[in-house]
């Protein structure tokens, strides 16, 4: 983790959530870190629809787990989602909107930025 890390369109990144609190850190970003197996890469806004979608997949987080100081999330929270389920999401027509600023450029090593334009959250 470094302080001069780049999203996908070369600048700085931006964090993506602090409320709630999100990404592999539990420190608001969308980091690229070789200890992160699932690569929460991804900011994503989160949709009725994917998270139906992950929950079917088995990764509910929809329902709250106060051990793990997960509070379940809603349409509309931001959340750092792993670049493998959102590229799964997306062949199965349910990927929700990204936020290019907080997606680490680590995602460019599977996906295009023209290919994430496709998908940009527009606020």
């Amino acid at each position: 983790m470094t302080d001069d890390e780049s999203n996908v369109l070369g600048t700085a990144l931006a964090p993506c959530s602090h409320v709630p609190e999100t990404g592999f850190l539990r420190d608001g970003h969308c980091r690229h870190l070789d200890r992160d197996p699932g690569r929460h890469e991804v900011c994503a806004v989160m949709t009725q629809e994917f998270l139906e979608y992950s929950r079917r997949q088995g990764n509910d987080l929809i329902m709250p787990r106060p051990e793990f100081d997960f509070p379940g999330l809603h349409p509309g929270d931001r959340w750092c989602v792993c670049l493998p389920r959102w590229l799964e999401a997306r062949a199965a027509g349910n990927a929700p909107p990204v936020v290019l600023e907080s997606t680490t450029e680590g995602v460019l090593d599977e996906i295009s930025v023209e290919e994430l334009r496709e998908y940009e959250y527009d606020e």
